[in-house]
């Protein structure tokens, strides 16, 4: 059965560099895995304040939607930057939201 996809590409407009690194370290202490990707998404501005196990704020500014697996070499997006508008954010958390049968409907990453 093929699911319908909830991020549409012809939605994605917005084009975005993502930079991701595993949290895998090598022999070196720097990332085993670093993949740049060139992609297009659904970027979606917002402003909230979320408050941490250590009681610090972080402001998280935006999601960018993308439709499918955008990394799949990676099993989970935790951490990376993303150069959205000319700008540069950090990632601050990434799910990759599964169909019934394992597969990926689409990617969000969170940015501040």
């Amino acid at each position: 059965m093929k699911y319908p996809c909830l991020i549409p590409k012809k939605l994605c407009n917005t084009p975005v560099q993502i930079h991701l690194e595993s949290e895998e370290l090598n022999k070196l202490g720097e990332p085993e895995k670093v993949l740049d990707i060139h992609a297009m998404c659904n970027y979606q501005d917002q402003v909230k304040t979320i408050l941490t196990a250590e009681k610090k704020l972080v402001e998280v500014n935006g999601t960018a939607f993308f439709c499918g697996d955008i990394a799949e070499e990676f099993l989970t997006i935790s951490s990376g930057t993303v150069i959205i508008f000319g700008e540069e954010r950090k990632i601050e958390n990434g799910s990759k939201a599964r169909n019934p049968d394992g597969t990926v409907n689409y990617t969000k990453i969170e940015v501040s």
